[in-house]
């Protein structure tokens, strides 16, 4: 017997939660990383921390922007 494989419904209802926990994680592991730099002495890991913050913060404007167009609809 053959089954069918029925998608799930699109279910956005939570998007705007899902992504303003998604921004406060973030920001958490932004400063994480931020007080991280008093204990490295490398360079280059200061670096890809500076480097990986700005990603970060590059993700959350992306964040934001969703969320705005989640309630535009």
């Amino acid at each position: 017997m053959a089954y069918k494989n029925k998608p799930k419904p699109d279910d956005r209802s939570d998007n705007v939660e899902k992504l303003q926990s998604m921004i406060h994680h973030t920001i958490e592991n932004m400063e994480a990383a931020e007080e991280s730099l008093a204990f490295t002495d490398s360079e280059t890991q200061r670096r890809q921390i500076h480097e990986k913050n700005e990603r970060r913060r590059e993700s959350i404007e992306s964040f934001r922007s969703e969320i705005k167009d989640e309630t535009n609809k």
